[in-house]
């Protein structure tokens, strides 16, 4: 027992002390970083900046970037909370909507997706601007725009991959572990009390009984029929049956994506906003972006502020870049729940 708690105090350190070492390994290696050093910079209002175009109606440039989760999983350099990504599209769509000029949405799309609930809420907050404002919604995808982010892809009107593009991963899952074996290995017992058959059903200190794994389960295929559903209407000239062979939670490539019709063409960002002027009907443009103030913003492919981003990413290196996702991962699956996510991959340096 004494074993067990010593490392999982070791783990608690080693997770409080890792922003610390990051913020050490950039500056040894020279680079800058961009963080929110102490939270609040999100009561600041928003500004805009056009990142494109002199003149004309003004296409908004909307961001899904990073994990979608119920706060900003990386938040300020000290833990912090940041506006999780629901909160910040509904903040960002509702500045939009005292903005008469806004003709258009471009979807910015680089994620791998998040937590259920959340990528549900952000589908919701983009599908309810684009009704009310009876204005052309387009997603972009960039690296990466799987299960959650591909979920929330749904409210957009059609969707253009890059080249580059991997998509798909329709599917869920649950995450749990047992230790069950390591302890009868110590000879620890777990005397967990409930009231309910099913109060601990995923608990890491016992195996789950084959009612509890049904349960789950049951949960599990309920959120999949959901996300078929929701695909089903974003996506409405593939049939049942296509939407079901492909949502097996298999990734695509872009052009395997166009094939199968989970996107509609393949191009950059430069062809979507061309795309969106002809649904305008021609004519001059502006691309514009709503920020926080301190949020730098210069053209169409400044990234988003709402995760720290790192200036000259390459000197951090990647065995630093790997510990901050880990720690983003860790955060995201520490707590108990069910995810529309795929994050393939990720292990401790020098583990692969």
């Amino acid at each position: 027992m004494r074993r067990i708690e010593s490392q999982a105090r070791a783990s608690r350190s080693a997770r409080a002390w890792l922003p610390l070492f990051l913020f050490a390994v950039v500056a040894c290696a020279g680079g800058c970083i961009t963080i929110d050093v102490l939270g609040g910079g999100e009561e600041a209002a928003l500004v805009e900046t056009v990142v494109r175009g002199r003149e004309g109606r003004k296409i908004l440039l909307l961001d899904i970037d990073g994990v979608i989760g119920e706060v900003d999983l990386a938040g300020s350099f000290f833990g912090g909370p940041m506006l999780g990504t629901a909160a910040r599209i509904a903040e960002v769509l509702d500045r939009a909507r005292q903005d008469d000029e806004i003709a258009a949405v471009l979807l910015r799309i680089d994620s791998p997706g998040g937590t259920a609930t959340e990528s549900e809420q952000v589908y919701e907050e983009i599908l309810r601007f684009r009704e009310e404002r009876r204005v052309p919604v387009v997603a972009q995808f960039l690296g990466t725009a799987t299960s959650g982010a591909y979920y929330v892809a749904m409210a957009a009107e059609r969707i253009q991959a890059h080249p580059t593009t991997v998509t798909g991963s329709i599917g869920v899952i649950f995450t749990s572990l047992s230790f069950a074996g390591l302890m009868e290995k110590l000879g620890v017992e777990d005397q967990t009390i409930t009231g309910g058959e099913f109060k601990d059903a995923g608990s890491p200190f016992r195996r789950l009984t084959p009612a509890e794994r049904a349960q789950l389960q049951g949960i599990v295929d309920d959120l999949h029929a959901r996300f078929r559903e929701i695909v089903s209407r974003g996506r409405p000239k593939l049939s049942s049956e296509q939407i079901a062979e492909l949502a097996s939670g298999r990734v695509f490539s872009a052009r395997e994506a166009l094939a199968a019709g989970l996107v509609d063409g393949i191009g950059n960002l430069d062809d979507a906003v061309g795309d969106l002027e002809r649904r305008l009907g021609g004519g001059p443009t502006r691309v514009v972006t709503y920020h926080r103030p301190r949020e730098i913003r210069r053209n169409l492919y400044t990234r988003s502020g709402a995760v720290p981003r790192i200036e000259g990413s390459a000197a951090l290196g990647s065995e630093a870049a790997e510990l901050m996702a880990l720690q983003r991962l860790d955060r995201l699956f520490g707590e108990p729940g069910f995810h529309y996510v795929w994050w393939p991959g990720v292990g401790w340096p020098g583990s692969r």
